[in-house]
């Protein structure tokens, strides 16, 4: 299925999306760090088949989204981005999903725009003193090891993107050199290692442990991923429990990139949640109420 590609404003630039399908419930799909739409190819074809809209987002500074020089590319920033993209697509409600980095701007907007999600999915989702996730230290810390090489241009981001990217899924063969040079494109050239270490730094604890989980009304599907090896499982089980109306699913066999590693399981996990008639309903009713 071919995706319509838009370039929403937001502010300090624009985010690419990329919509799949019309009608139903309006799903807004967010990739985490180092990832990118590109993520989301097997699973929101298979959403839109079943009658929904899924908007792939690349977060701002991120994939082929715009990165103004001076922009806070932060948790709480990415919130009022995504709150701004909604509105130029005419979003009131939306489910949101979230992996990883993204997981935590579903998460905030949930907790200060409860109006903006209907339901709400956090995958594999770094918080409380586990944010910034164990990867984000070892990139930081790779940078002094091998300063160097991650001068050397075009190759640079290799050196720290490559590891997080294979180590984000369970089996090597689930991270083939092919889909890493794809992931890594959007950090190529000069520039790519020094941005690529401004978005790391951006994550802040800060912009997350303010929240009042308990004011999240949006019912919530947390999954974790068994071989996500950056975060413990006390995260989800901690999220499951501050929720109000959250549940917690464990997928076996899968790390923290469960739409790279297990597309078909992730999307009928998500049409189970998102699928019935009075999700429909609801959505149809918030979304008339822009004109």
């Amino acid at each position: 299925m071919q995706a319509d590609v838009l370039r929403v404003p937001v502010g300090p630039g624009a985010v690419h999306v990329e919509r799949y399908g019309h009608g139903g419930v309006p799903i807004v799909l967010l990739h985490g760090f180092g990832t990118c739409t590109f993520l989301w190819r097997y699973v929101a074809p298979i959403l839109a088949e079943a009658g929904h809209t899924a908007y792939a987002i690349d977060l701002f500074g991120h994939g082929e989204s715009d990165r103004s020089p001076d922009a806070d590319f932060g948790i709480a920033a990415q919130a009022e981005y995504l709150d701004a993209a909604m509105t130029a697509l005419r979003l009131a409600r939306a489910t949101i999903v979230g992996v990883d980095l993204g997981g935590d701007v579903a998460l905030r907007l949930a907790a200060t725009r409860p109006d903006r999600v209907a339901r709400l999915v956090l995958i594999n989702v770094p918080a409380y003193d586990e944010l910034p996730a164990r990867d984000i230290g070892v990139m930081q810390r790779s940078t002094a090891r091998f300063a160097f090489k991650v001068t050397r241009g075009v190759l640079g981001a290799t050196t720290l993107l490559q590891p997080l990217l294979e180590g984000s899924v369970a089996l090597p063969e689930h991270m083939p050199t092919r889909l890493l040079a794809r992931y890594l494109a959007p950090f190529a050239g000069r520039d790519g290692v020094s941005h690529l270490l401004t978005l790391g730094a951006a994550i802040r604890r800060s912009d997350i442990e303010d929240l009042d989980l308990s004011g999240v009304r949006a019912p919530t599907l947390i999954i974790r991923g068994d071989h996500d090896e950056w975060l413990s499982r006390d995260v989800a089980n901690r999220l499951a429990a501050d929720i109000p109306r959250a549940t917690l699913h464990r997928i076996a066999g899968v790390a923290r990139l469960i739409p790279e590693e297990s597309p078909d399981n992730l999307a009928e996990q998500l049409l189970e949640f998102i699928g019935s008639a009075g999700a429909v309903a609801d959505s149809r009713s918030s979304a008339s109420t822009i004109k």
